[in-house]
């Protein structure tokens, strides 16, 4: 990936933060889209002095277009160009159907939905005047089976998987390729909070035995971010242990 460069939203911290070091370790610039903003420039410090990369981090509302489009003007002023998009941000606001706030289920669906397409469309527009790039979703495996208590985060998702086959089939003619990543039980510090008891009942619902991590995630990403990948688009990989089959 040396050269090209790369955006990766929601990408100050946790699964987002593990996709931006390895697109950064294998030569990518990057450049880091978050509300988190301080944490946004710090992380894209760490990576460009660890890595000997450009990187920038950028204070960016996935929800709001203007915000999106003002993104994509400066990053293409920092960088030159986009070749990679990995739509990472979102969020989770759980709760049973029928105790679950309207507010919760707007923002959620906003975020982790409207957010993907909204950057889609932005970033897209700059892919297919190229006529190259690689977008890859971070969906979930819940979109795929559902998750009593998470109907607006398995909605999102379930609607994340819905979009990436919709943009890879509108894409591909200008080589532009589409594809995404589902995780299931990774660890973070949520996970890591778990009873003993609550993190073997986890396990006991994964054939290979154990949760992921973040890097599992992120590799996997890294792969259809690539070349490698040059051959696959529309595509959801399941990174669960075998979860989900």
């Amino acid at each position: 990936m040396r050269g090209k460069n790369a955006v990766v939203t929601g990408g100050a911290r946790g699964i987002g933060e593990a996709i931006a070091g390895v697109l950064a370790k294998m030569g990518a610039n990057i450049a880091i889209w978050d509300v988190l903003s301080d944490q946004a420039r710090d992380a894209a410090a760490a990576l460009a002095g660890k890595h000997g990369v450009k990187a920038a981090g950028l204070a960016v509302d996935v929800t709001r277009g203007e915000s999106v489009e003002a993104a994509v003007e400066e990053t293409l002023g920092e960088m030159g160009g986009i070749d990679i998009l990995i739509n990472n941000a979102g969020i989770t606001r759980d709760g049973l159907i029928i105790r679950m706030r309207e507010e919760d289920w707007d923002r959620v669906l906003a975020i982790n939905l409207k957010g993907v397409w909204q950057c889609s469309k932005s970033v897209g527009r700059v892919m297919l005047k190229a006529r190259r790039g690689a977008i890859v979703n971070i969906a979930s495996v819940v979109g795929v089976m559902g998750n009593a208590g998470q109907a607006n985060y398995s909605a999102s998702k379930a609607g994340v998987i819905g979009l990436t086959k919709t943009s890879a089939k509108e894409f591909a003619p200008r080589g532009v390729r589409v594809n995404a990543v589902a995780p299931g039980y990774i660890r973070t510090p949520m996970t890591d909070k778990l009873t003993d008891e609550q993190r073997e009942r986890l396990r006991a619902l994964i054939p290979l035995g154990q949760l992921g991590t973040p890097a599992d995630v992120a590799d996997a990403v890294a792969f259809l971010a690539s070349d490698a990948a040059r051959y696959i688009t529309g595509q959801t990989i399941n990174v669960c242990g075998g979860m989900v089959m």
